[in-house]
């Protein structure tokens, strides 16, 4: 297998870890007012990711910097003419991040409600904007070119790609339509992780909750997922989408009978053949040419797995690095899951709360 071929699907594994792992980091933040009917609820919700949220959210990072390593000319288009998206996407995730630190450091109610309000819209926006940056990415990009006088792994004249396009281009219906989809997605993926972390009349909530988003979910998936497959159709594209709606169907059938584990784990499905879908349909559709971004300028030169890759050396070096560090970090990633598996119970955070001795990291 090339280097560059696998570089592909190990970007793609990486995205997908960090959707599925950090979209119901997500969910959770959007359900925090529809869910928490008082602070002591919302502190309950904020616990039930406080522990891993940081770990969950490094996947990006990870999946950002090999994305600039393995193909410098696609993170470079991509951020060029995404710019103003992704640095709303990274000023939401500090505001979340800060938000969950700080909320409980006030004294008075306002504090606590600006804090809430905060980890609900640092939420919500890298929910939708995720969404739209990826259906783009598949939609395809206005690109122009310049000779940068190498040549790539194939010998051939290598080309840098500028984004030639607007901030208003990337708002097109069915890249808005990819952003429902995936805010929609995560915030059921997030209640249904809030049943499986909690109980009793929060439990019961979010599980009612679900039961309603899940149908919106099920609507903007199949118009999304049917969109993509027609447009840009291949057989395993198909397959991945197929995958992703029986799986969702799956997922809120259990959900709506109270099986909280096997609707959490028909969730992760979901977000694996979607995604896994939007990645196959630029390796196999497009001509068959391994696609990283179809360049919409009519006649301009596609971005290929080849043409916008880093040179073989490097491609080595970091598959041999990722070969020897990933294993520890999944084995991190599940021992913190084992560790921090336990419910969380209403009453022991109004426990805590009566007792001035003892403080809920967190909370």
């Amino acid at each position: 297998m090339d280097l560059q071929i696998l570089w592909f699907w190990i970007v793609g594994f990486l995205f997908i870890g960090y959707f599925v792992l950090d979209g119901f980091d997500f969910g959770v933040g959007i359900a925090l007012p529809f869910v928490g009917k008082d602070d002591t609820d919302r502190r309950v919700l904020i616990n039930t990711i406080g522990p891993i949220w940081d770990l969950n959210e490094t996947w990006v990072i990870v999946a950002g910097a090999c994305l600039f390593a393995a193909f410098p000319e696609w993170y470079g288009t991509i951020f060029a003419g995404a710019y103003l998206a992704l640095f709303v996407i990274l000023i939401a995730l500090i505001v979340r991040g800060v938000s969950f630190e700080y909320r409980h450091q006030g004294k008075g109610v306002q504090w606590t409600r600006w804090f809430d309000g905060m980890i609900f819209w640092g939420s919500a926006i890298p929910a939708l904007l995720w969404g739209v940056a990826f259906a783009n990415i598949v939609r395809g990009m206005p690109m122009v070119e310049a000779v940068a006088g190498g040549t790539n792994v194939t010998g051939e004249l290598t080309f840098h790609y500028n984004y030639s396009g607007t901030f208003f281009d990337l708002l097109n219906f069915y890249s808005l339509l990819g952003g429902l989809t995936t805010l929609a997605l995560f915030f059921y993926h997030g209640l249904v992780f809030i049943t499986r972390k909690t109980d009793g009349e929060l439990q019961q909530r979010a599980k009612r909750l679900a039961t309603l988003v899940g149908v919106a979910v099920a609507v903007l998936a199949i118009a999304f997922l049917g969109w993509t497959v027609i447009a840009y159709f291949s057989v395993p594209t198909l397959v991945l989408c197929l995958i992703a709606v029986l799986a969702f169907v799956a997922s809120w059938v259990a959900n709506l009978m109270g099986k909280d584990g096997a609707a959490f784990g028909f969730g992760v499905v979901t977000i694996i053949g979607a995604v896994g879908g939007l990645f196959s349909t630029l390796f196999f559709s497009h001509g068959g040419e391994h696609m990283l971004m179809k360049n919409l300028i009519e006649g301009g030169r596609d971005m290929t797995i080849y043409s916008g890759s880093a040179s073989q050396t490097t491609l080595e070096i970091m598959s041999w690095a990722f070969l020897f560090i990933m294993p520890f970090v999944i084995a991190y990633q599940a021992w913190s899951f084992w560790t921090f598996r336990k419910r969380l119970r209403r009453d022991d955070f109004i426990a805590e709360a009566e007792s001035p001795a003892v403080e809920h990291v967190g909370a």
